[in-house]
């Protein structure tokens, strides 16, 4: 299951939503197939750098976005060196300006907590100007509320909002839940996909189960 190398655009004519990874090439950002990135306001394309933000190579932290996410306008992901140290007695970044206060270039790190990557799991819907921070793992099937502040891990199929964001509820009982992460419809052919469309959009979770084992 592949997109046609380097399509941009899913809709003729729309210059607004991309495919993700067709404008990608920071291997520290790995994006899944078909997840889209609408942006209304700044050019789509340009999402690593109005989207991806404090992401410096010094810290070899990772952007890991799963397939079939949808990602609305001004979400943004803030990584590690957003973070300023809450080990040290003042909050300013001294270390940041070694040359003036004559510290050790290789201590720059440390005027940021480092908390990890930020991990996006599959079919995961992330509302407009949310907000996700570094180390924050968001699983599969989740909803993130419009401007929500994602501080802490995501559980799947788990709908969050608010500042910081809660859990608001749950999408489906446990034991569908269960039964979509065994199914992992996300990783099938794509014509086995197209073929289960109508039962992942009338929500026929047995349909889908029955399906999976052809």
């Amino acid at each position: 299951m592949t997109i046609p190398e380097k399509t941009i655009y899913p809709h003729t004519g729309d210059y607004q939503t991309i495919y993700l990874n067709a404008v990608i090439d920071n291997p520290a950002i790995a994006i899944g197939d078909y997840t889209i990135y609408n942006d209304f306001v700044h050019d789509p394309t340009q999402f690593e750098k109005n989207n991806v933000l404090y992401h410096y190579p010094i810290n070899q932290d990772r952007l890991v976005i799963g397939k079939f996410c949808s990602i609305a306008c001004g979400a943004k992901f803030l990584f590690n060196s957003a973070n300023h140290s809450l080990n040290s007695l003042s909050t300013y970044t001294f270390p940041l300006f070694y040359e003036e206060w004559g510290l050790d270039k290789n201590t720059v790190a440390s005027a940021w907590d480092n908390k990890g990557d930020i991990v996006i799991g599959n079919d995961v819907w992330i509302g407009y100007e949310a907000v996700i921070l570094a180390g924050v793992h968001i699983g599969d099937g989740a909803i993130i509320g419009a401007r929500a502040v994602v501080t802490k891990d995501v559980a799947p199929y788990t709908i969050v909002g608010g500042v910081p964001a809660k859990e608001i509820h749950k999408r489906f009982d446990e034991k569908t839940i269960t039964q979509l992460r065994k199914i992992s419809w996300w990783d099938w052919p794509f014509a086995k996909i197209q073929q289960a469309l109508p039962l992942i959009q009338s929500g026929d979770v047995e349909g889908l189960s029955g399906l999976s084992k052809k």
